[in-house]
């Protein structure tokens, strides 16, 4: 397959959440392929450049920031463990909303959703999967509930007129991924990461540079993917515990031992969830919880993807290996 074809003339793109690590490429890739990249978040970015700052809860900042453009990639969102309801819905469902009207108001054409395989994982192993439909009431967790039902309103938007396509990246991690990998390593170090059933089960992940390849292939070959929900992984199933020892290693960090059953994972990180909600409690570096039930169940059932459809679709395979991913995590804790 060849990320040759179906090349754009450039455009004026609208890149949201470009303050975070994917929506940080995103916008440096759409730069490299010569169009005008415009982003738009509370705080600044490492993009340079046409930026607009403000809150997608602001309807008069979302007018703004789509202002005479042609696309919209979406990334920006409250994502998190654990966190009230209502603190997702504002960002996630009402604030895509915001600009999914804005944009249609301003003639914008074509509209990338990024969402998550997560909307339609309710808890059970995924092997082979294909996308799903979203369901917010089976999802799990307040963030991939709310990204359900913002992916369901984006879809719904979809016509001739106005396209519309949800990309689900899974799982991205990379160089400067303060989600995942920090974590990870930070744990590590500090002796609190246990892995759940011996680090046996099978998941899918993404490497950063694949990733955002293919949130721009998805604007790129609208006329194919528009209407359509795709996960996009590496399409390299791994035992989570193996790819967590590579993590630890790249980044100087003792690889987990200790084991924990994922029952019971699963039954505490529901109870912890509650007390860290009801105390208010922070975590001094990442306001995160040290498990939840959403994180208990990601670490002990299997859940990788069919990239068959998402290929054909997109015209597109990753171009970064895991074992090359890995590598430059390695280069990069080295010069840091």
């Amino acid at each position: 397959m060849s990320e040759t074809t179906d090349q754009l003339s450039p455009l004026r793109v609208l890149v949201t959440g470009a303050s975070g690590l994917l929506g940080g490429a995103v916008a440096q890739l759409l730069s490299e392929k010569g169009h005008h990249v415009r982003t738009f978040q509370r705080s600044a970015s490492s993009h340079a450049g046409d930026e607009v700052r403000g809150s997608l809860t602001d309807p008069a900042a979302v007018a703004q920031a789509v202002e005479s453009m042609d696309a919209v990639i979406h990334l920006a969102a409250k994502v998190s463990f654990t966190g009230h309801w209502q603190e997702f819905v504002d960002t996630n469902i009402t604030g895509t909303n915001n600009l999914l009207q804005a944009s249609q108001k301003a003639g914008i054409k074509d509209f990338v959703f990024v969402s998550s395989p997560s909307v339609a994982h309710f808890g059970d192993s995924l092997a082979g999967a294909t996308a799903g439909t979203a369901n917010p009431d089976l999802a799990h967790g307040n963030y991939a509930r709310s990204k359900a039902a913002a992916e369901l309103n984006a879809l719904a938007l979809d016509s001739v007129d106005f396209r519309v396509a949800a990309i689900r990246p899974h799982v991205v991690w990379g160089p400067g991924d303060t989600q995942l990998v920090e974590r990870v390593i930070e744990r590590a170090k500090g002796g609190r990461l246990p892995l759940l059933d011996h680090g046996a089960a099978l998941i899918d992940t993404t490497y950063i540079d694949n990733a955002a390849a293919a949130i721009v292939r998805g604007l790129e070959r609208m006329d194919h993917a528009h209407g359509r929900a795709l996960v996009v992984t590496n399409g390299e199933p791994r035992p989570v515990g193996e790819l967590i020892a590579g993590i630890c290693l790249a980044g100087g960090a003792p690889a987990p031992k200790l084991n924990v059953p994922g029952w019971l994972a699963r039954g505490a990180g529901t109870i912890i969830e509650k007390l860290w909600l009801a105390a208010g409690s922070r975590n001094l570096v990442h306001d995160e919880p040290p498990m939840t039930r959403f994180l208990a169940e990601q670490l002990s059932t299997a859940h990788w993807f069919d990239q068959r459809e998402t290929h054909e679709v997109l015209d597109w395979k990753p171009a970064v290996s895991i074992d090359e991913g890995l590598a430059k995590l390695t280069a990069h804790y080295a010069q840091s």
